[in-house]
């Protein structure tokens, strides 16, 4: 306790009074350094006795041997007039630089902090009604660059294709339960997931299987949580959850919004894809009225942009305009790499670390992550 009130001490002296505690420290004056001498009557004009102002003179002073120590209790704000006139101390310019910077490195760091508005673990439906916009890319290669981050990420395949479990190396033929079975059989997602080649990164895979489930959930009981359920049994073991949602907004994509905090939506840098933003826009709102209060459009990725057309560009600005600080900075280049990374069982990270597709989804999970530059 002796040392909390010390340093509280230290703490107060600095901040009251601006001298510095680390690299000046206080000087100390004993009682028999300084002695203030009586001022004697001093006769002026017309006889009148007036006091003359008290002489100080050193006696002794500390020997130059003996180190300062710091008091066990603080320093007086306002130190005596005496002492002020003997001693006077000069506080170094470095020190006060170091502290004016200390003070500005919490704001700083909150920069980082706002940026991630949610806080881990993070479940993310990747949406879209639209098909080849770049969803499942999206969750694949967003998914793979957040586990290089040290994130552990989930990738939930809800598409029938399957192009999520093929495109992360993962052969249908190898697994004996698949999302169908989660969602129909309420078979437990833990023995759904299988592990990829990349460290930290986990699929929960699909199968053709889960083209049927639209039409056999209709008499399904609480058929829009049943995801929801399923995630709330493993949530604790993973930072991200990016849920791979098919081109349409069936029960299966009601489904992943009831379960998910957030939406990150694609869009591809055509005229085509702004049109049923709309719609989806709609869908969102509905299920966050009557399913999922806190789910919200939190992120906007611009995909397949191509810089040699101005229609790019228009679309980009028009999307900006519109969502303004929802859309990513990083913007998904159109490039032959990304194209071919799925036949090979990996993530564009793994297949071609340098090329321009990986750099920018490395860009994306920095952002959508909170920490980019």
């Amino acid at each position: 306790m002796r040392g909390r009130r010390k340093d509280r001490a230290r703490s107060s002296d600095w901040r009251g009074t601006g001298s510095p505690t680390v690299e000046s420290p206080p000087v100390e004056v004993s009682e028999r350094s300084v002695s203030v001498r009586e001022p004697e009557p001093v006769l002026g004009a017309g006889g009148q006795s007036h006091q003359a102002e008290p002489a100080v003179e050193a006696e002794e002073l500390v020997p130059p041997t003996e180190a300062p120590r710091l008091p066990d209790r603080a320093v007086p704000t306002q130190p005596k007039p005496s002492v002020e006139a003997s001693v006077q101390t000069v506080d170094p310019p470095a020190t006060i630089e170091a502290d004016e910077e200390l003070d500005e490195v919490p704001a700083q760091a909150l920069a980082g902090q706002a940026a991630a508005s949610n806080p881990l673990p993070r479940i993310m439906a990747v949406a879209n009604q639209k098909g080849g916009v770049g969803k499942t890319t999206t969750s694949v290669n967003l998914g793979a660059a957040l586990a290089e981050l040290g994130f552990r990420v989930l990738v939930i395949d809800l598409d029938p294709q399957g192009n999520a479990t093929t495109g992360l190396g993962i052969d249908a033929r190898n697994f004996e339960r698949s999302m169908y079975d989660v969602i129909m059989r309420d078979s437990s997602l833990e023995d759904c997931i299988e592990p990829t080649s990349m460290k930290n990164l986990f699929v929960a895979p699909a199968t053709i299987d889960l083209a049927g489930a639209e039409i056999e959930l209709v008499p399904a009981s609480s058929r829009e949580l049943k995801l929801k359920r399923a995630i709330e049994t493993v949530i604790d073991d993973f930072d991200y959850v990016l849920i791979d949602c098919p081109p349409s907004l069936g029960l299966i994509t009601v489904n992943a919004l009831a379960a998910a905090d957030e939406v990150l939506v694609p869009i591809q840098c055509e005229y085509y894809a702004l049109e049923g933003l709309s719609q989806l826009m709609r869908n969102v709102h509905l299920v966050a009225s009557n399913l999922n209060s806190g789910l919200e459009v939190s992120t906007i990725v611009l995909t397949m942009y191509d810089a040699r057309t101005k229609l790019s560009d228009q679309v980009a600005a028009e999307v900006r305009q519109h969502f303004g600080d929802k859309v990513c900075r990083s913007i998904i280049p159109r490039t032959v790499r990304l194209s071919e990374a799925p036949s090979f069982g990996q993530p564009i990270t793994a297949f071609d670390p340098a090329s321009r597709g990986a750099i920018a989804y490395r860009e994306l999970a920095k952002e959508v992550s909170g920490g980019a530059s």
